[in-house]
Formats: C-alpha cells, sequence, structure tokens
C-alpha cells in the first residue's frame, strides 16, 4: 500500500538518501559508461562511493533536523567524492540546508524552498545555464516542475519534477559541452547525454519513492 505524504519527514529524508545510495551502486555501469564518452569515466563510480558514504553516517543522523543532514550530507560528499561531483552535489545539499535549519518536516512549499537554493548554489558554483550540456539541463526543469500548486501533496510535485528531469536529461543528447571536460571535446560531445543529467534524475526519483512507498 502505497504512503502518500503531504509532508516530508525527517525519517522519509533518511529513506531517500538510502534510496540513493541504493540507485547509485544500481546504476554505477551506466553512469560510467555516459561518462566515459565525454568525460573522465569516473561519474559512477564517484556517485555511488559518495552516497555510501552518507549512507554509512545514516544511523547517527537519526533525530537530527533535515538541516543538519543535509549539512552532514553535503561535507561527506565534498569530502569523499572526486572530480566535479562532490563539490556540485555537496553545494547543493549545503545550500538546501539554509532553509531546512531545525526543521523536522517539510510542508511541498518548504521542499521547493529549499531545493530552490541548492539549485542557484549550482549555478553560482558550476557557472553553468540550462543548455550547456550540464546537470543543470536536468535540475533547473525539475526545480521548476517542483513548486507546489494548490493542494498539491508533495508526492504529486515530485512526480512533475521527476518527468522535468528526464525531459532535461533527454535534452542533452544533440547539444554541444560548453561547461566541464566534455566541452572540451567541442562538437564531438554532440549525441552522449550528460552523465550529471542522468544522476541528476536519479536523485530526484529517489526521492518521489522515498515519499510513495513505505520504509
Amino acid at each position: 500500500m502505497e504512503v502518500m505524504e503531504h509532508a516530508v519527514s525527517s525519517p522519509t529524508v533518511r529513506r531517500w538518501l538510502e534510496l540513493c545510495a541504493r540507485t547509485f551502486r544500481e546504476h554505477r555501469d551506466e553512469l560510467t559508461k555516459l561518462d566515459a564518452a565525454i568525460g573522465d569515466a569516473d561519474h559512477g563510480a564517484n556517485m555511488a562511493r559518495g552516497f555510501s558514504a552518507v549512507e554509512e553516517k545514516l544511523p547517527s543522523l537519526a533525530g537530527k533536523d533535515i538541516g543538519a543532514v543535509f549539512k552532514a550530507v553535503a561535507m561527506t560528499l565534498i569530502s569523499t567524492v572526486g572530480g566535479a561531483s562532490g563539490p556540485l552535489y555537496g553545494t547543493f545539499f549545503l545550500q538546501a540546508a539554509g532553509p531546512t535549519a531545525g526543521k523536522t518536516s517539510l510542508t511541498p512549499e518548504e521542499l521547493y524552498a529549499a531545493f530552490r537554493a541548492g539549485l542557484e548554489g549550482l549555478i553560482h558554483r558550476g557557472k553553468a545555464a540550462v543548455g550547456d550540456k550540464t546537470m543543470i539541463d536536468a535540475f533547473a526543469p525539475a526545480v521548476e516542475a517542483l513548486e507546489p500548486h494548490g493542494a498539491d501533496t508533495a508526492a504529486l510535485a515530485l512526480d512533475r519534477a521527476v518527468i522535468a528531469a528526464r525531459r532535461g536529461a533527454e535534452s542533452t543528447l544533440p547539444l554541444v559541452a560548453r561547461k566541464g571536460r566534455a566541452s572540451y571535446l567541442g562538437e564531438r560531445s554532440a549525441g552522449h547525454q550528460d552523465p550529471g543529467s542522468l544522476s541528476t534524475v536519479l536523485l530526484f526519483e529517489a526521492l518521489r519513492d522515498a515519499i510513495v512507498s513505505p520504509p
């Protein structure tokens, strides 16, 4: 039986992070294959290692507010993940920690505010915009779709965000990269999906699944 939450609780956030760890381990090879085509072939290993390290810390975060959990996630990713993904995802969680400090649950509006802050941190850190063939191509439309409307539950908002993230990730296929290692390839980067855009989809899918499925 599905559990439909209007708010996102601290236990749900911890379940989200557990699902992220499992998801990135399961998709490690897929992310690596994408990154091998236009990058350093380490995105899959980096994401799996980083979120496995996060998973190991979760028992010590039980009872902590969501902001404290996000801050711990940020520090763990920054310290354990190599390449660009560690600082970028770390920045997202660090910026999302601000609006969620002291909170043990998030309304759809508060979840959106946290993700909006995280996205702004990503854009500032990576200096990328939609169309540059980066994770922003999936992240920005996902956050835009996450903005709640009327009596939206968090699950409904996440459903829209996942769809938007998938479309954004698919949109990177024909693009020529303008940022990151892939930009060194110039026109040869076209025809390949950006690996960071896929890891973004997986991140949003894991949160959606944490909200709508029982622990």
